[in-house]
């Protein structure tokens, strides 16, 4: 079998959580003896990193470098980029008349290629992954719900032209459902390669440490946990980390803030949650968030807004789901609470179980078994 994945980058050289998935999908599928071609673009800061593949891998992997636009800032100057890093993805594949068996785009990466779809590839099945869809879930604030409004129309098209549309199941299958396109979804969720399951927990620290990892966008909740910390007793016994690119102005001036800048090297970010008790992860809206993947396979209990899929992950047993109506005061609860919690570590314990049940190596079954009985089915039509 081969397939087209088409990215909107691969880690590390782009960071985000879409880009994470991409890398593993890729990984995984070549481990599984899937032939890849993998379309991607490179961050400019991070285009001297080595090949994130290793030599049995790229067997069965063929790296596509597009470069990635360049425009002058204007309104609409994001979607108009992703449009153009499409167009050269669409063409690239047309040009090469190769018949892949599935084409799996990420975002707006097909864009260009849905509308050419009927006249250059009307045999060959395409599924999109829009990851949490944050565009339809709750806005943080105003700016943020205009900016978003923009993508609302082109998410819609991506939506009816593609054949079938990726979910990782919860609130993300019944966004897309009332959309009207609950004939189109496929559920696999995400997963967790085995090497970061722990084996055990780490013994819970007498000060608790949280911890936040990830971009300072406004949806992230960034904004909450600085108000939270600022409202905590002097005496509570508390630290908070923070991983992430976080620029100056957004970092608490609360001593018990702790900040690690950005950390592209896994075996330092492990090293870094090792520490760590609880991971805090209060956006606003998600899809199915890796870092949260990532705090359970090491023993942390969880906080994290009830969005997306994050409930197929999050439960009582792990951790605490917030409201996303209440997010600020809610965290400040959850935070009381796990201070006063006599269950952490059997909370701790239970996050690795969880995470071991959605390892990379089991997931990518599910999804190949997808493409496959879709091909079956697609095909017959």
């Amino acid at each position: 079998m081969k397939i087209a994945l088409i990215s909107d980058g691969i880690y590390p050289f782009v960071m985000g959580g879409m880009q994470k998935h991409s890398y593993f999908l890729a990984k995984f599928l070549a481990k599984n003896k899937i032939y890849v071609d993998l379309f991607h673009y490179m961050d400019i800061q991070n285009s001297d990193l080595p090949d994130p593949f290793s030599e049995e891998e790229l067997r069965y992997i063929h790296l596509i470098e597009i470069p990635y636009p360049k425009t002058v800032w204007f309104p609409g100057h994001y979607l108009y980029k992703r449009f153009l890093y499409s167009k050269a993805i669409s063409s690239k594949i047309i040009d090469s008349k190769i018949m892949y068996d599935f084409v799996y785009a990420k975002g707006f990466a097909a864009w260009s290629l849905l509308g050419k779809k009927s006249k250059y590839l009307n045999n060959t099945p395409i599924g999109v992954n829009f990851h949490g869809y944050e565009m339809f879930q709750r806005w943080p604030d105003l700016k943020t719900g205009l900016q978003l409004q923009i993508l609302k129309l082109p998410v819609i098209y991506h939506m009816r032209k593609t054949d079938f549309l990726f979910s990782y199941g919860g609130k993300i299958s019944k966004l897309i459902a009332l959309k009207g396109f609950e004939n189109k979804i496929v559920e696999v969720p995400t997963g967790i390669d085995k090497s970061w399951i722990r084996k055990e927990i780490s013994p819970q620290n007498e000060t608790l440490n949280f911890i936040f990892v990830g971009r300072a966008e406004r949806r992230k909740g960034i904004l909450e946990i600085n108000n939270v910390i600022k409202t905590l007793d002097a005496s509570l016994k508390v630290n908070f980390h923070f991983v992430g690119p976080i620029e100056n102005h957004l970092k608490s001036k609360d001593q018990r803030a702790v900040y690690h800048g950005p950390v592209y090297d896994a075996e330092v970010l492990k090293s870094i949650l090792d520490k760590m008790d609880v991971l805090i992860c209060p956006s606003h809206s998600e899809g199915m968030p890796n870092v949260i993947m990532e705090g359970m396979a090491r023993g942390l209990a969880i906080i994290a807004t009830d969005v997306g899929a994050v409930s197929e992950m999050v439960t009582d047993s792990n951790g605490w789901l917030l409201n996303a109506n209440n997010i600020e005061n809610e965290l400040s609860q959850a935070i009381h609470k796990v201070t006063q919690c006599l269950n952490l570590n059997q909370r701790k314990e239970h996050s690795i179980l969880q995470a071991k049940k959605l390892q990379w190596n089991e997931v990518i079954k599910r999804l190949i078994n997808q493409i496959e009985t879709i091909n079956k089915t697609y095909h017959k039509q």
